[in-house]
């Protein structure tokens, strides 16, 4: 497996996710659930900061991989989910709308598999508003997992819960965005290389009878 320092920060953001939810299973005696607060924000921020790392050195550097692009969205996709899991766990989210966001990250990640397949991968590369919402899930984790006050007359909590509801908005809003695009290849006419190559080495019965 080929390995270089942006694949080294995507598994490090995976390595995260562990820490990070152990950090709520602390003894109280042991840590405070503020320091707790603060200490799974950093450790969240840290793996955000990676996320942007990680792609933007392989490119500087040149060492983009298909291993790479495969890891990196898995990446911070669990890291998300163990976030938004563990707010819904301290009762500081709402648990549909948590599912909504996670719902659409494993729709969007399949269609983006079947289209790889098809070869139009880049026809659902991110677009400008899954970069929007990103930087609301972002925000939105951060000031909840904060919970409490931090910047002198701003709600820290009514921060958090407007930008999950802005992400989660634009969460559906990308979707159907995504899925516009590739609704001309969800149809039963395409097929995937695989199979067109197949039908080209034996092809159907009607083709062998004329």
């Amino acid at each position: 497996m080929y390995f270089n320092l942006p694949i080294a920060l995507t598994w490090l953001r995976i390595v995260l996710i562990p820490l990070f939810v152990g950090v709520y299973y602390l003894p109280q005696s042991l840590l405070s659930m503020p320091a707790k607060n603060w200490l799974a924000m950093t450790i969240f921020a840290v793996a955000a900061i990676t996320d942007w790392a990680d792609g933007w050195l392989a490119r500087r550097w040149g060492q983009t991989s298909a291993f790479g692009a495969f890891l990196d969205p898995v990446a911070d996709k669990l890291m998300v989910v163990a976030a938004l899991i563990v707010l819904v766990w301290l009762d500081r989210a709402d648990a549909w709308l948590c599912m909504i966001i996670i719902g659409r990250e494993l729709a969007i990640s399949a269609l983006r598999e079947w289209m790889a397949q098809l070869g139009k991968s880049k026809s659902v590369a991110v677009a400008f508003i899954g970069k929007v919402k990103t930087g609301a899930q972002i925000t939105a984790i951060i000031a909840l997992l904060l919970y409490q006050p931090v910047i002198p007359g701003i709600d820290t909590v009514w921060l958090g819960t407007a930008a999950l509801w802005v992400a989660a908005i634009l969460t559906l809003w990308s979707m159907v965005h995504y899925l516009r695009i590739a609704a001309p290849h969800l149809t039963p006419s395409s097929t995937t290389p695989l199979s067109r190559t197949l039908s080209r080495i034996d092809p159907p019965e009607s083709k062998k009878l004329k």
